[in-house]
């Protein structure tokens, strides 16, 4: 009996040591996919809308949530993760998620990118727990169509949330009351 429980330990403490190894490594490999489909993302969004990537040429940090899911019947939710860019780097990883009620029924997927216009708005940003669209900094919502009509002279706001990739069967999409949460990778 001790013998078996002996064998069990040595492979309980080989496993474990194997984890301890290996579960890094595989949180590395998710966080880089996620870095890498939301530079993907970006660069989609900048190759179809000139506007946007004016925007991101001009802006102090970049915000990529490339597939934000939305489902709802009366009752909503919407959630996805997300890279903050600064200078091309990454610079944190993030969370976005809604809850909204009323006359709703289907899902959908979509992306969206938040371009910080300044030092300060980014510095704030940064500062917040939990920063929610539409209350705080002048925030203008476009979507990826719009986006190609907007160049640095008329670019005025705070912030710029620019809307794309939109597939599924439900009827319009909303950041408002969106809140954005830092994650700790």
């Amino acid at each position: 009996m001790n013998r078996y429980f002996s064998v069990a330990r040595t492979f309980f403490l080989l496993m474990a040591a194997f984890i301890s190894l290996v579960a890094p490594r595989l949180a590395m490999a998710e966080e880089s996919m996620l870095a890498q489909d939301s530079r993907a993302a970006l660069k989609s969004l900048y190759d179809g809308s000139p506007g946007a990537k004016a925007l991101g040429d001009k802006a102090s940090a970049v915000l990529v949530f490339p597939n934000v899911v939305k489902a709802g019947f009366i009752l909503g939710g919407q959630g996805g993760d997300g890279i903050l860019f600064t200078k091309d780097k990454v610079t944190g990883h993030y969370n976005t998620a809604a809850v909204s009620v009323g006359l709703q029924a289907g899902a959908q997927s979509f992306g969206y990118v938040l371009f910080f216009m300044s030092d300060k708005v980014l510095s704030d940003f940064r500062a917040s727990k939990n920063f929610q669209i539409g209350v705080g900094p002048n925030i203008v919502v476009i979507d990826a169509g719009a986006a190609k009509d907007v160049t640095t002279l008329t670019a005025k706001a705070d912030i710029y949330a620019v809307i794309f990739d939109q597939k599924g069967l439900m009827a319009g999409i909303g950041l408002q009351g969106s809140k954005i949460t830092k994650l700790n990778p």
